[in-house]
C-alpha cells in the first residue's frame, strides 16, 4: 500500500473546522455567547500552543451534540458546510489530494475533529477514509462523550495502527506513506511516515521541518 494521509484542520482547510463549528453554533445562538465564545478561543489558543488537555475540550464540543436530534443537527451542519466550510477550500488544496488519488494513492483524512463534523468534509474532499475522534452514539443519538483513544498527537499513530489492524494490515507493510500537516502536535505521526511534509506550518513544526529537510507548502493563498 502507498498511503497519503491528510490532517484537516488548517492543512487542507484554510481554517480550523472545529472551532468554526462552534462558532457556527453560537451565530446561530444555540449556544450562549458569552458562555461558549471564550471558551472556544481559549481551547483554540491551547492547541496551538500544545497545551490542550484533549479531555476537557471533546467535553466541551460534543456537549451540544447531546442536545439535539440527529434531524437538526445534520440541518444545521448542511448550512455550516456552505457557509464555512466550502469557503475554506483551495483549489491547491482540492489538487494535492487530486494528485494523490491519480497515482493510485489510499487516500485518508486523519484529524483530532470528530467524525459529526469531519465526515462530511472528507465527502467534499471525495476521500472515502476518515480517521476522526469518535463521538460516543447510544440508540442512534449522541451522548456528548468520546468513544475509544481520541485522534490527537499520539493518539493519531494509536488510531491509524487500528485502522490498518481493521483492514488486516501492519504499519511495516504500508510501502510508502505522506502526512500532510500544519501543526507540531502532529509529530509523533509525522516522525512516522516516509515522506513527511507539512503545509502553512506553525512556528514550532516549521522550525523542525527546517531543521530535517521536510518539505513546507502552501495551500491557502487563494480561497474561493
Amino acid at each position: 500500500m502507498r498511503l497519503a494521509l491528510f490532517d484537516l484542520d488548517n492543512t487542507l482547510l484554510a481554517g480550523d473546522s472545529d472551532f468554526e463549528w462552534a462558532q457556527f453554533l453560537i451565530e446561530q445562538r444555540v449556544l450562549d455567547r458569552e458562555v461558549y465564545e471564550v471558551r472556544n478561543r481559549e481551547f483554540y489558543e491551547q492547541y496551538k500552543a500544545g497545551t490542550l488537555d484533549i479531555q476537557a475540550f471533546l467535553a466541551f464540543q460534543l456537549k451540544p451534540l447531546a442536545r439535539h436530534s440527529r434531524r437538526q443537527l445534520d440541518a444545521w451542519h448542511e448550512e455550516y458546510m456552505r457557509t464555512r466550510i466550502r469557503p475554506m477550500i483551495t483549489p491547491a488544496a482540492r489538487a494535492l489530494v487530486e494528485t494523490h488519488r491519480r497515482q493510485g494513492h489510499e487516500l485518508a483524512i486523519i484529524t483530532a475533529t470528530n467524525r459529526f463534523v469531519t465526515a462530511p468534509i472528507a465527502r467534499e474532499f471525495g476521500v472515502e477514509h476518515l480517521i476522526a475522534t469518535e463521538p460516543e452514539e447510544v440508540d442512534g443519538a449522541f451522548t456528548g462523550r468520546a468513544a475509544g483513544v481520541p485522534c490527537f498527537r499520539e493518539g493519531k499513530v494509536t488510531r491509524l495502527e487500528q485502522w490498518l489492524a481493521s483492514r488486516r494490515m501492519r504499519w511495516e507493510e504500508v510501502a510508502e506513506s505522506w502526512f500532510y500537516s500544519d501543526s507540531h502536535n502532529d509529530l509523533p505521526l509525522l516522525t512516522r511516515v516516509t515522506h513527511p511534509v507539512v503545509v502553512n506550518p506553525d512556528p514550532p513544526l516549521r522550525a523542525h521541518a527546517e531543521r530535517h529537510g521536510w518539505p513546507i507548502l502552501s495551500l491557502h493563498e487563494t480561497v474561493h
